[in-house]
């Protein structure tokens, strides 16, 4: 328990003043903020960068669409994972270690351990970038460079959830004030932006392979276990009425924390579409882009990318041994050192700069990896939340369920789609 005087201390405090209705307001409010801020990051990390710079500068306007219904997909599902750990006090791998058959329980670990390494080669990369094109050094040093920075922020939890919380809350706030930046610089065409909101269309198969990537980065399998994890025991429920006052505390900060982060990704799109869609389309890489910002946009806009790209890649790291740690402790009950974690977990990365691969391409590709590792724990989400065994009278309504399904359905058709492009299944509707 932490000390009542410590940060965390204090808003343990403020939060049960708040459940109990002895403290009300926007600023009492603010105590529960935290878990949703954590799990935005990952829909606005490095590999984010990758893709959207590749859809914007390949088609323009024209994949905004699958920015915005990744978004609303992911509000759902952090939404539900929040649900699930506030009701149960429990995290979404415990409970399915508890719920599902063994040989399932480590076929689900073995393919989140992947989706976590994954998930870190697109984080850690991007930081590293990040540094080495800002401080001219070779691509190693950045990496080790971002791998101290990101394990002190991660030595910070030990002094309780709340200054971890404010570190990467931070962190997001300017990667959000860089874009908007961003934005503010690009000759935007705000009538063709729109247009692409709202028009669903994959102009080939090259449009298909970086929506399912957008997909990939914005929808994230460690998002999905990490959010359940955040918000079981953060603060002491003792009856349903207590539970429905959080759970409606959760939704609005899911909703707010994801739409800032929505709205950041089709910054990217948009900052890549009007910078380099015309002239430039050939633009894919992060190093490419920021080169080529400076000219076209001029030096603001260039060191506005990198500044975010930086945060962008250590909050995010931070954020991915969190939720390889949980998942390794809920599935197997075991536990390992925090500096074990990291090593694991950015040894892909630094193993693709020692074998010389491109650093970008790395990126979309660790996305495509996602988006297949997605549907593990999407669909355990989906069969916990219904029953009653595990959720009482906070089973979600038929038609949220509905939409749920609808969502990983239409996750899973697109990563049937680009599987069977990859093994040279013709794709008619694509030619």
């Amino acid at each position: 328990m932490q000390n009542d005087r410590s940060l965390t201390g204090r808003t343990r405090a403020t939060m049960s003043a708040v459940i109990s209705g002895e403290r009300r307001g926007p600023l009492a409010m603010l105590a529960f903020v935290g878990p949703a801020v954590i799990a935005s990051v990952a829909y606005m990390d490095p590999g984010n960068y990758a893709t959207n710079i590749q859809a914007g500068a390949g088609y323009g306007y024209a994949l905004l669409w699958v920015v915005l219904m990744a978004n609303l997909i992911a509000m759902l599902f952090q939404a539900l994972s929040a649900r699930l750990g506030i009701v149960t006090g429990r995290n979404l791998a415990e409970l399915s270690r508890d719920h599902l058959p063994r040989p399932l329980v480590y076929v689900m670990w073995f393919i989140s351990e992947i989706a976590a390494m994954a998930t870190d080669l697109a984080e850690f990369l991007g930081g590293a970038i990040g540094l080495s094109l800002l401080l001219g050094i070779p691509l190693i040093w950045g990496m080790v460079i971002t791998a101290i920075i990101t394990y002190a922020i991660l030595l910070m939890e030990a002094r309780g959830f709340r200054p971890m919380e404010i570190a990467i809350g931070t962190l997001v706030g300017l990667i959000g004030l860089c874009y908007l930046a961003e934005i503010l610089i690009a000759p935007v065409d705000w009538t063709a932006a729109g247009l692409g909101l709202v028009s669903p269309d994959l102009p080939d198969a090259g449009a298909l392979t970086i929506a399912v990537g957008i997909i990939g980065a914005t929808v994230m399998p460690h998002a999905i276990f990490l959010h359940s994890g955040l918000t079981q025991g953060r603060a002491v429920l003792r009856n349903d009425d207590e539970r429905r006052r959080v759970l409606r505390i959760s939704n609005i900060e899911v909703i707010v924390a994801l739409a800032v982060a929505g709205l950041i990704n089709m910054a990217m799109v948009i900052m890549a579409a009007s910078a380099f869609h015309r002239g430039h389309a050939e633009v894919a890489e992060i190093e490419t882009a920021y080169h080529m910002l400076t000219p076209l946009l001029g030096a603001a806009a260039a060191g506005a990318f990198l500044i975010s790209l930086i945060a962008s890649g250590i909050s995010s790291s931070v954020v991915g041994t969190m939720a390889g740690q949980l998942i390794m402790q809920g599935f197997l009950r075991i536990t390992i050192p925090l500096w074990l974690r990291r090593a694991v977990t950015m040894l892909p990365a630094f193993a693709v700069v020692a074998w010389g691969a491109n650093a970008t391409q790395a990126l979309v590709m660790s996305q495509v990896v996602l988006s297949i590792a997605l549907p593990v724990p999407m669909l355990a989400l989906l069969w916990l939340i219904r029953k009653p065994e595990v959720m009482g009278a906070f089973v979600p309504r038929q038609y949220i369920q509905a939409l749920a399904g609808l969502g990983a359905a239409l996750v899973l058709g697109l990563n049937f789609v680009l599987l069977a492009g990859a093994f040279g299944i013709a794709m008619p509707f694509l030619e």
